[in-house]
């Protein structure tokens, strides 16, 4: 089969796959297409919102592991122990919201 043959035989076979859709299936397919299209946006609406929630919880935590580490470099002892457990404790919930964003 020469190659114009060939081209020419997936045209047909494509314009008869096409042809063979029933105006309910046209219009199944557009009301899928629809349904789609609006998943897609309550997903990106549902990103934007849990960025929102998640960013000044994130600033928050940060601005409490800059706090405990200052005064961890001036704490000795059991003091230090504590806040340095703070520390690893506040460096799990960050990494946790940064997974979120």
């Amino acid at each position: 089969m020469k190659r114009s043959e060939l081209a020419e035989y997936i045209k047909e076979t494509i314009v008869d796959v096409l042809t063979e859709a029933t105006p309910e299936d046209v219009k199944a397919q557009e009301e899928y297409n629809q349904a789609l299209e609006r998943t897609a946006a309550l997903e990106r609406e549902i990103n934007a919102m849990q960025k929102e929630s998640v960013n000044p919880k994130l600033k928050e935590t940060i601005k409490e592991m800059k706090s405990t580490v200052k005064k961890w470099k001036l704490a000795e002892g059991e003091d230090k122990d504590k806040l340095f457990t703070r520390l690893k404790e506040l460096t799990k919930i960050k990494n946790e919201l940064e997974s979120l964003r």
